[in-house]
């Protein structure tokens, strides 16, 4: 899977969701490895995509609501 589709396929999935999310359950629910779901979703937090906060040892993604301008 190519790069770009792997962080669609992680965007289609946050949009989905009321509240932000672990890495694990991006990788679990989009099939893709931990590491791969973890570094898509820096990737995208970089691009100004998606938003994380570290609680405790659990990184947790959401969108940021304006996401779809930075396309």
């Amino acid at each position: 899977m190519k790069n770009d589709e792997t962080k669609e396929q992680i965007i289609k999935f946050l949009e989905k969701q009321e509240w932000p999310v672990t890495t694990e359950q991006v990788a679990k629910e989009t099939e893709i490895a931990w590491h791969t779901a973890q570094v898509n979703l820096l990737k995208l937090v970089a691009e100004g995509k998606v938003k994380y906060k570290k609680i405790g040892r659990q990184n947790q993604f959401w969108l940021v609501k304006s996401y779809k301008e930075n396309f």
